[in-house]
């Protein structure tokens, strides 16, 4: 009985607990990339907010304003360029995620075959 317990305990570990313990260690790793990816972007977005804000209280005559100007259609193109970043960014992260996910899905499935042809 002793052996036969240890190879249900040894059956169980593999098919659920190893598997429930990959995907949540995949999943944490997921939300830890995500959210320091939101962070970084927030923290970019902000700074160009601040900069552009320091800029326009800089404005004294038309000379002022024009390089004002200037800089907001810089800005503006550095900004589009960070947010095309940032989403192939979350989009990678999100990508990478289903795959691992998918793969051990696909792995457990099999495990689950094999433990029950045994």
């Amino acid at each position: 009985m002793n052996k036969t317990t240890d190879k249900k305990t040894q059956q169980f570990e593999s098919v659920f607990i190893s598997p429930m313990r990959f995907y949540t260690l995949t999943a944490l790793d997921y939300y830890d990339q995500l959210v320091s990816a939101q962070l970084d972007a927030a923290r970019a977005y902000s700074d160009m907010a601040i900069s552009q804000a320091r800029t326009w209280l800089d404005v004294k005559d038309s000379e002022s304003f024009k390089k004002a100007m200037e800089s907001q259609q810089k800005t503006a193109g550095e900004f589009m360029e960070r947010v095309k970043g940032d989403t192939e960014k979350v989009s990678s992260i999100g990508q990478s995620f289903a795959q691992d996910s998918q793969k051990m899905a696909e792995e457990t499935s099999k495990k689950a075959v094999e433990t029950a042809k045994q």
